[in-house]
């Protein structure tokens, strides 16, 4: 039997000694290293949409893999590709680390130097698990349909306060709720969130309440949940903004991977400041989206949290969905421009500027009873559809194509230039 074998490796001399290294093991298929934890989650996830089978049969870690730490990244993958046996690499090879490595999820553990023998004991170890997982998965409807565990994760977040994040986010939700699907919505907004106020909802728990816990069980995350009439399940900011720091990027990947493993859909509100647990939440996601108005401040600020996300490796800009919210015929800057200028994907249906429609509702804090003849419901449901939030991945819609358009000497859109110039 070949094993494939994925190396995620930041150094490049380190890959090098590792890749010649296991193309020295019997049957060993190894497969060019990927340089961060975001390539390795992408590459994985990719791999996945077809056939479990398509996915490596081992995955090594090399300790200083980054932005992620390994052992985060470790219990990332043993979640999300439950069917993968994922080995860490690491100078430290003491008790202390081989217990937080199998805590993680890890199947073995390699010291360095890495030693032959040492390496292809770990690597079979691994890969027998592995084949005996997906053997296993394989009894049930099938590995073809099989793609890790859980459900999508969808992050909304705005360029800049106002543009309309929050109420964009509780209408996907609503959406995907409304088509049936078991949908979750949390408020990553931690020092001021709004979920609550636009659905008129007031409750105890908050996503701080699950921050300190390295476990989170189905009946821990249910007492922390509300499940609203509207058929989601809330999980809110915390009502004193300082309690947001309790939330870091450690306890939003735990807190978003149980949230996975329980619902169909989960939609994140994340705001508009960079923080360590969105910044983790929006590189776990499988749809990130960005709201903007076609204003130059909010699409300069669009552009300034892109280029962020890419110093970080966080998101990257093509793997963006910008959503253009407060659109008309008649603005200057139209999303084809938005797009250029971003570098992101500017989604087909751009949402309409109409908030006498919203006024109402939002005033009145229950945004959930927006009448369905509104226009900005309708292109944001319909946006929804075109994500793929209502009913699979398979939904997601191709990058739009715009029309140019004539730019003033000194109107916005030649502003806009002249900064991307400049």
């Amino acid at each position: 039997m070949t094993t494939r074998i994925l190396p995620a490796v930041a150094d490049p001399d380190a890959a090098r000694a590792i890749v010649t290294l296991l193309s020295q093991l019997p049957s060993a298929e190894p497969a060019a290293p990927v340089p961060d934890s975001t390539t390795l989650l992408d590459t994985l996830a990719r791999l996945a949409v077809d056939s479990i089978d398509e996915l490596p049969e081992v995955v090594l870690v090399h300790e200083r893999i980054g932005p992620v730490p390994a052992l985060e990244l470790i219990r990332e993958v043993a979640l999300r590709f439950p069917a993968v046996g994922v080995v860490l690499v690491s100078s430290d090879a003491g008790p202390g680390l081989f217990s937080a490595a199998m805590d993680s999820g890890a199947r073995g553990l390699i010291g360095l130097p890495l030693s032959y023998e040492e390496l292809a004991a770990r690597v079979q170890a691994a890969a027998q698990w592995s084949v005996g997982v997906r053997r296993h998965l394989g009894r049930g409807a099938g590995a073809d349909v099989f793609t890790g565990p859980g459900g999508r994760v969808v992050t909304v977040t705005g360029a800049k306060g106002g543009v309309g994040t929050t109420f964009t986010a509780v209408q996907f939700a609503l959406a995907a709720a409304a088509a049936g699907r078991r949908t979750a919505l949390v408020d990553m907004d931690l020092q001021a969130g709004d979920v609550g106020s636009y659905l008129d909802v007031q409750f105890r728990r908050s996503i701080a309440d699950l921050a300190g816990i390295q476990d989170i069980s189905p009946r821990v995350l249910q007492d922390a949940v509300y499940e609203d009439q509207t058929g989601l399940a809330l999980l809110l900011a915390p009502a004193d903004g300082e309690r947001g720091e309790e939330v870091d990027d450690r306890a939003a990947r735990h807190i978003v991977g149980a949230l996975r493993a329980r619902y169909e859909l989960v939609v994140i509100d994340c705001g508009t400041q960079v923080t360590g647990a969105n910044a983790a939440t929006v590189e776990m996601a499988d749809v990130a989206v960005l709201v903007t108005t076609p204003d130059v401040v909010a699409v300069r600020a669009a552009k300034r949290m892109v280029r962020m996300w890419e110093r970080l490796q966080v998101r990257k800009a093509e793997d963006t969905a910008m959503v253009v919210n407060r659109w008309s015929k008649h603005t200057e800057i139209q999303p084809a421009l938005i797009e250029k200028i971003t570098k992101t994907r500017a989604t087909r249906t751009p949402v309409p500027a109409a908030f006498k429609e919203l006024q109402a509702v939002v005033d009145a804090g229950r945004v959930q009873d927006l009448d369905n003849r509104s226009t900005v419901k309708q292109a944001l449901w319909t946006l929804a559809g075109e994500l793929g939030l209502l009913v699979g991945a398979e939904d997601q819609a191709p990058a739009p194509t715009g029309a140019a358009i004539a730019v003033r000497s000194n109107g916005p859109v030649a502003r806009l230039r002249r900064g991307r110039e400049g």
